[in-house]
């Protein structure tokens, strides 16, 4: 595999010095710029995943395979350049949730109206609807109300969705509290938010595996950590037991947020206004409360 990228970049070369011209020198340039993009994308998607830590074997692998090579260690290159052969194949079966995921984000529109800016009149109505959340959400921990909220973003859940009690409501605090009401009928389950309303309640999320969560955290816990590693979907969590408030996001639990630590959290990952340098403390401002 690596023999075979070397030539290729040999070749590649070789046959570009013969024909340099502005036209090739600029494509070269765009080529090589596409290419830079795509792998830091990549890198992106997966940090802070599961698959991360196998990235990162997977490149001393290759490296110990070039090294072994360089070296002469003939029976230990031969066999790793024998599961090399395989690695494309390996690489797609292990990392399927991430490359799911990955094309799911490529085929949405909202990044290409980001893009383009034609989606900032819906910002003000996103930030509204946040600190709605926000306030049910408190108001909900105040009274020891367990709740689960997912917020839909660029991924559409419309199979999530399916399984509840179809609503289309308007955001309030209010009706999001009393949703939640204990021995009622739609309290049981998780309320869906989409395009900026409440689309359904009562809806089943997926749950994550037992491994992946501390035991003394439940099933509402389990199922906000689901549905965000199977989609870019955020989960305002209510502690039913202990009144804390938490949210899932990529495979992963904040919890015991303040009020005013969890819109910033909503704020940033849900509206993605652009991050000015008097915002880059946000992050750790997070991470210490």
């Amino acid at each position: 595999m690596i023999e075979t990228l070397q030539n290729f970049f040999q070749n590649y070369i070789i046959a570009n010095l013969n024909n340099v011209s502005l036209l090739s020198i600029i494509t070269t340039i765009l080529d090589l710029t596409i290419v830079i993009f795509l792998i830091y994308k990549v890198f992106n998607i997966l940090k802070g995943t599961r698959a991360w830590q196998l990235l990162k074997g997977i490149v001393v692998l290759i490296i110990i395979t070039f090294l072994s090579g360089y070296l002469k260690l003939t029976i230990l290159n031969y066999i790793l350049t024998s599961l090399m052969s395989y690695g494309v194949i390996m690489l797609i079966i292990v990392f399927q949730p991430e490359l799911r995921r990955a094309l799911e984000q490529l085929g949405t529109t909202n990044r290409f109206s980001r893009l383009l800016g034609i989606d900032k009149d819906l910002n003000a109505k996103k930030k509204e609807n946040i600190y709605k959340i926000a306030i049910a959400a408190v108001e909900l921990s105040k009274q020891r109300k367990g709740a689960l909220i997912v917020i839909e973003r660029d991924i559409k859940i419309q199979d999530i969705i399916a399984t509840g009690i179809i609503m289309n409501s308007e955001i309030s605090p209010q009706l999001l509290v009393n949703i939640f009401e204990p021995n009622t009928p739609l309290h049981d389950g998780a309320v869906i938010i989409s395009d900026n309303k409440i689309a359904a309640a009562s809806c089943m999320l997926p749950l994550a595996d037992d491994k992946d969560i501390a035991r003394e955290l439940g099933t509402r816990h389990r199922a906000a950590i689901g549905i965000s590693k199977e989609s870019d979907a955020m989960v305002v969590v209510v502690s039913e037991e202990t009144g804390k408030i938490s949210i899932a996001k990529d495979g992963t639990l904040i919890a015991d947020l303040r009020e005013d630590v969890l819109k910033k959290i909503l704020i940033k990952n849900y509206i993605e206004e652009p991050i000015h340098p008097n915002r880059q403390k946000n992050k750790e401002e997070i991470k210490n409360n």
